[in-house]
């Protein structure tokens, strides 16, 4: 571990190249990971490691596709079992940029710390598996089972054109397992092992322009929206009550987010309202459960008040089971951890992961880093004691598969 402890300078100046390079979900207006991977590529050459290019078409981009980058390391025994260290490429939008200290897109190191958007997510898991897989080659250390590191695209989006499409062409096999680095809390003491489930409803309330002064003569969409998204709001909240302390917060939450312009003058009755909201459901509802009592409310508004309701789905993840937590991989990280002097506790977030994916098909996933959960925040930053930490705790976990 003193090998990953002389190249701390190295690890830092590396997240602040690669956190340097766009890499906008194009989603949040930007132009994707393209050339976050082509960085990446030069790097793995560089380095003498070779690498996979798993190429997903997406027309949305002026490169025609998203890319997805693999470096596999082939076990001594089990080679049908591959354990997994999966991170994402891309990021959100660079936010309000008033509110950052510093420049967003220019990363930074400052008081032990890089600041910059996406340094935490997923930046901090890109170099920390980028170290782990550098630190096993030069050590010459070669586990029983196969080990993956997999840097994956479209994850801030529903991984339409990352982890899911990969998982489609069949890449996960049963008994292979899987380490995200894509959450935590600050001692890392936290191992996520289940996930809420996920819907972003994009709402669109028609109703009738007109002048605000001849309000007789128009549907104010823009009202109408208001009361509507707010009844719902409790609505759901009060039709979903159950707890479950595995889930940090224990509840299903129903939040009013983004809402979107309307009319460009203030004397004009909008003809149309559209707002979304971001419901984290816990595993005892079923999603087509909320998704009836959104459609009974937004009838009831459509005949009251002469207006037309459509919605959609910018994201739906129905939560799979959780990862068992006497699985190998979480009873390995525990371990790891406790080595460390960390106690560790497991339980469930309601953020969205690749984990989910991979539990979807069975596949034991954890989510685990050292965080101060400031992703999609002004003022982003990762510790760069963390960077360190975490990989000598992912190499660790790794030793435990020799």
């Amino acid at each position: 571990m003193h090998s990953i402890e002389k190249k701390r300078s190295r690890i830092a100046e590396d997240l602040v190249k690669i956190c340097s390079i766009p890499a906008i979900n194009p989603s949040f207006g930007g132009e994707g990971e393209y050339k976050r991977v082509q960085w990446l590529m030069s790097y793995l050459d560089d380095n003498s490691v070779p690498y996979s290019l798993l190429e997903v078409e997406d027309h949305n981009v002026k490169e025609k596709k998203r890319l997805n980058l693999m470096v596999q390391l082939e076990g001594t025994e089990k080679t049908d079992k591959t354990l997994w260290f999966i991170s994402h490429l891309d990021t959100v939008a660079l936010g309000d940029l008033n509110a950052w200290e510093t420049d967003p897109a220019n990363p930074i190191i400052k008081d032990g710390k890089v600041f910059g958007r996406g340094v935490e997510d997923n930046g901090q898991a890109i170099v920390c598996s980028l170290y782990t897989c550098l630190t096993l080659i030069e050590a010459g250390i070669r586990t029983k089972c196969n080990l993956g590191f997999l840097f994956v695209s479209d994850e801030e989006s529903g991984s339409e054109f990352g982890l899911k499409a990969l998982a489609n062409t069949g890449l996960f096999k049963t008994g292979d397992e899987a380490v995200v680095p894509d959450a935590g809390n600050h001692d890392g003491s936290f191992i996520e092992i289940a996930e809420k489930s996920i819907l972003w409803v994009k709402f669109t309330i028609f109703g009738k322009e007109a002048h605000a002064s001849f309000p007789h003569l128009g549907i104010n969409a823009s009202s109408i929206s208001c009361h509507f998204a707010a009844e719902l709001e409790d609505l759901l909240k009060d039709s979903f009550p159950e707890k479950d302390e595995l889930y940090d917060p224990p509840y299903s939450t129903f939040e009013i987010t983004q809402k979107y312009a309307n009319v460009d003058s203030p004397n004009v009755l909008p003809g149309k309202d559209v707002f979304v909201m971001d419901l984290r459901v816990l595993p005892t509802y079923r999603l087509d459960e909320v998704i009836k009592v959104i459609n009974t409310l937004a009838s009831q508004y459509e005949y009251r008040h002469k207006v037309r309701i459509k919605y959609d789905f910018l994201q739906r993840v129905d939560s799979p089971k959780p990862t068992n937590p006497n699985s190998e991989i979480v009873s390995n990280l525990k371990m790891s951890l406790n080595e460390y002097g960390i106690v560790s506790k497991i339980g469930g977030i309601g953020g969205g992961t690749c984990a989910a994916i991979l539990r979807e098909l069975d596949i034991p996933a954890v989510v685990w880093s050292t965080v101060d959960e400031m992703a999609h925040q002004p003022n982003e930053y990762a510790i760069i004691d963390n960077l360190v930490k975490d990989t000598k705790i992912f190499v660790s976990t790794i030793l435990k598969y020799v």
